[in-house]
């Protein structure tokens, strides 16, 4: 299995910095081929045509054959969403509302797709929503996005990996002190990732990657006090 959980990061929208360029790379020789096809899908995000545009631009430069799913083929077209995947090298899901992810991935039959792209040791990307679609669970604001909750909430991935997640970690944050008081509820224990980062879950073994210097990687829980234990960057 070749995943990698990106926890967030600027990715070059519009004049902002392309902070996640060194992510981008490593992926693109994860899948070890001179011009990988990688398929895009941004079904968690309501503009998801300039999300794909942004990706595009960034992903040509590192020498890949970019692809979409669009909806109009996902709706009239599920043979091409078939070859679509076949054809893909990389599959990368980008981020916006977990749930919405989480329900359009079931009403339009993906899920087996994405297995037998995981069965074909293809490479699967996720980026905060998309991560945590990935992952066992990911503590997401999805809730808070529609105005349902004013929480934070653990929503449950497709469990590809046994990790979860936190993305977009930020000390001192609301955010943070909510996951500390949810992780007081129980045993769980949660790989907080800051932008400009991201694991890297291949052939069993747990990597990093910290496209941004000072960004950093935390695997927190909750025994009698906050523990945050920080996963080094590699030498």
């Amino acid at each position: 299995m070749k995943l990698v959980l990106i926890g967030g990061g600027e990715i070059g929208r519009s004049n902002t910095p392309y902070e996640i360029k060194e992510i981008d790379e490593t992926i693109v020789k994860m899948a070890n081929k001179e011009k990988p096809v990688l398929l895009f899908i941004g079904l968690a995000s309501s503009y998801s045509d300039s999300y794909y545009d942004v990706i595009k631009n960034n992903y040509k430069q590192l020498g890949c054959i970019p692809t979409y799913l669009k909806k109009n083929n996902l709706i009239h077209n599920p043979d091409l969403v078939k070859q679509k995947f076949k054809d893909a090298d990389i599959i990368y899901v980008g981020g916006g509302d977990t749930l919405k992810l989480l329900e359009k991935i079931k009403e339009y039959n993906l899920k087996s797709l994405i297995d037998e792209a995981i069965n074909q040791n293809k490479v699967l990307v996720g980026i905060s929503a998309g991560a945590i679609l990935f992952s066992k669970k990911g503590y997401s604001d999805a809730y808070i996005l529609r105005g349902e909750k004013e929480t934070y909430e653990f929503i449950s991935g497709l469990g590809y990996t046994n990790l979860s997640i936190s993305p977009h970690f930020e000390e001192d944050s609301e955010k943070t002190n909510q996951l500390i008081d949810e992780l007081k509820k129980g045993k769980e224990e949660v790989y907080a990732l800051e932008n400009g980062t991201a694991l890297i879950i291949e052939d069993d073994k747990l990597k990093t990657i910290h496209a941004i210097k000072k960004a950093k990687i935390y695997k927190v829980n909750y025994k009698n006090e906050f523990i945050k234990e920080e996963i080094k960057r590699p030498c």
